[in-house]
């Protein structure tokens, strides 16, 4: 195909959902001239899936991603119909948000934020190869011919990339929602060396409202008062939209049960493996039999919709098998279906070929992110957007690439975790994969990552000052609190008004603050000289307080984990030649190329010993070069 010239940038983004997006934004916001493409420009920022934002450990990402600079805190903030705080009835670690969206007002205040964004063009055009002469990006194609020179690419395909569609037994090749699928760009990295995998994930089906039995289900109210996803907002105001509960049951289950054959899951049609933790409703079944009823949540898609999403209920089953489970369901009795259910096969790169930075080894300025990694969700995809982006933007800056470790955010974690232990299933984050989760918790995302974000040029001067102004509140009302002190007599009334043992002698409010009955709220009483705080001020200096001693265990062994963080492996080292290693520690570090000692001992197949042998190898090493190397 004739290559006609077209224009000239610093990065090129191939793909406009989530990860794309935040790559696009990040590289330009940094001045990088930057150009993003999408299939379909309706497909920016689409939520093919659940119209939400968030969730358990999924709310964490999206915190980090705001205190960095992101945009889809933001974007949410804007554009939410419903809002809960999850876990509350658990520790503050694994607290987490969630926010019910109007997914066309989502996907159109995206795409006004990227239109009028400074150093960013978009382009509705479909890339079909990206030019590598001997391991270097020098530009892409388009299937019109238009070629565009670039230094850096940043592949963010989500499940465009060999899509293909199964419902029953009838598949076809396309992308999410109907919309056209990437066959060209997919065929193309294959025949320039990049080993492609087969992943699936899946949906389920969207029904008119005024067909639904609300009578039958159980309302789901939003959560007042409404807690903002970014720190930019210090509150929200809104009508929020009611969600419904429900149940499948043995009626449901036997006309599954009786469709096995006709699901395309079981039929063999499907070779792309699942996600483990988010599986069809058939495979729900066939896996745990003995279950009597799995939970759905009825959901709204929008403000100007009658479109509502049954979560919880994605299948590959035909049509006429879908509307007669359905169908099956109290409240769901005579819902008249408008988009039917469907799984969807699409190629991804095994993240263990990327390094930390999320950089592809095999090629100079190639960056990847989202579901083409192996993860799923949006909020999984925005994170690894937003880094790629960065990581792209520093490349063209000649600086090294910016990299949080598992003790600094969730998004460390979630890398971490792709890029070393690598994944055979669609990745999902959740709060057990971190070890440092008190640390890492959702309201202090903004103290632990908005001064990294200011110094990479991603947070503007407002949002610094706004939180160099929640830092200093904090400390001084943790401050205040510990210095301030209080009677027997004075705390009596108080303390047996809320239960607790009366207390012996004199202490400080931020001890009375520490007894499991008495919250900053409840201790106002006795608590005369209290500032007006806002509530991300109060929630933050409350769990600082209460937790403290487990919060300096934490960081006791966070300490711990950057000495070996810190212990830096050469970029080129000779496996092969270290004596000690065993043969599959040599083929995995060799292959992974790890950072750290300490990354280095999250490799699979990597043992104690062999790490014991590394770190011998390094001492020989620094000692060798007269102490200059770590």
């Amino acid at each position: 195909m004739e290559k006609i010239l077209l224009g000239n940038y610093d990065v090129c983004v191939i793909g406009a959902g989530h990860a794309g997006c935040e790559a696009a934004l990040a590289c330009a916001r940094m001045g990088i001239r930057t150009l993003m493409f999408s299939i379909n420009l309706e497909a920016i920022a689409m939520m093919p899936c659940n119209p939400a934002i968030g969730g358990t450990g999924k709310g964490h990402l999206v915190r980090e991603i705001d205190a960095l600079g992101g945009e889809m805190a933001v974007n949410i903030d804007k554009t939410f119909l419903q809002s809960r705080m999850l876990n509350t009835s658990k520790g503050p670690a694994v607290h987490s948000l969630r926010a019910q969206a109007d997914k066309q007002a989502y996907h159109t205040e995206m795409k006004k934020t990227l239109e009028r964004q400074p150093n960013l063009d978009i382009k509705q055009d479909e890339v079909i190869d990206i030019d590598v002469e001997e391991g270097v990006v020098k530009g892409v194609q388009t299937r019109t011919g238009a070629y565009y020179t670039c230094r850096a690419v940043v592949i963010a395909t989500g499940t465009f990339l060999g899509g293909k569609i199964f419902i029953g037994l009838s598949h076809f090749s396309s992308g999410p929602n109907g919309l056209a699928p990437s066959i060209t760009l997919s065929e193309s990295l294959k025949k320039r060396g990049m080993s492609l995998r087969r992943f699936k994930t899946g949906t389920p089906a969207r029904a008119l409202a005024e067909t639904f039995d609300y009578e039958k289900m159980d309302r789901q109210e939003g959560d007042e008062p409404i807690v903002p996803f970014s720190f930019m907002n210090d509150e929200l105001h809104r009508d929020q939209a009611s969600c419904w509960l429900t149940y499948t049951n043995e009626r449901t289950h036997d006309i599954i049960r009786r469709n096995f054959q006709r699901s395309a899951l079981f039929g063999g049609e499907i070779q792309g493996v699942g996600p483990r933790y988010c599986p069809s409703i058939e495979d729900k079944i066939h896996r745990f039999p003995d279950r009597k009823r799995h939970q759905l949540f009825i959901e709204p898609e929008g403000e100007n919709t009658s479109e509502m999403y049954i979560q919880g209920m994605s299948s590959s089953l035909p049509e006429d098998v879908q509307r007669d489970f359905y169908h099956t369901i109290p409240g769901l009795e005579h819902i008249k279906i408008t988009r039917p259910a469907y799984a969807i096969e699409y190629d991804c790169i095994d993240p263990q070929e990327l390094t930390p930075g999320l950089a592809y080894r095999k090629w100079k300025g190639l960056f990847c992110a989202g579901q083409f990694n192996g993860s799923s969700g949006y909020e999984e995809a925005a994170a690894q957007g937003l880094m790629a982006g960065i990581n792209a933007a520093r490349f063209i800056q000649g600086r090294p690439p910016f990299v949080l470790d598992r003790s600094e955010a969730y998004i460390g974690v979630l890398i971490d975790d792709l890029v070393t232990k690598g994944t055979n299933e669609p990745y999902r984050i959740m709060t057990s994969r971190a070890e440092y989760r008190l640390v890492l918790r959702q309201d202090n995302a903004d103290t632990r990552l908005t001064e990294k974000g200011y110094q990479l040029g991603l947070v503007t001067e407002e949002r610094y000052q706004k939180y160099l102004w929640k830092k200093a509140s904090v400390e001084e009302e943790i401050h205040r609190l510990e210095t301030a002190h209080i009677s027997p007599k004075e705390a009596e009334g108080f303390i047996l008004s809320v239960g607790g043992a009366p207390l012996k002698q004199g202490c400080s409010l931020a001890a009375l603050l520490k007894r499991p009955e008495v919250s900053y709220q409840n201790m106002e009483v006795v608590d005369k000289g209290r500032p007006l705080l806002p509530a991300h001020v109060i929630d933050e200096v409350a769990v600082r307080i209460k937790y403290e001693g487990y919060i300096a265990m934490q960081d006791r062994r966070i300490a711990k984990f950057r000495k070996l963080e810190d212990r830096r492996l050469p970029e080129d080292a000779d496996y092969s030649g270290i004596q000690g290693l065993r043969i599959e520690a040599r083929q995995k570090l060799d292959r992974i190329r790890p950072r750290s000692v300490g990354q280095a001992s999250r490799i699979s197949g990597v043992s104690p010993a062999d790490i014991s042998v590394l770190l011998v190898w390094l001492e020989k090493e620094r000692r060798r070069h007269g102490g200059q190397q770590e």
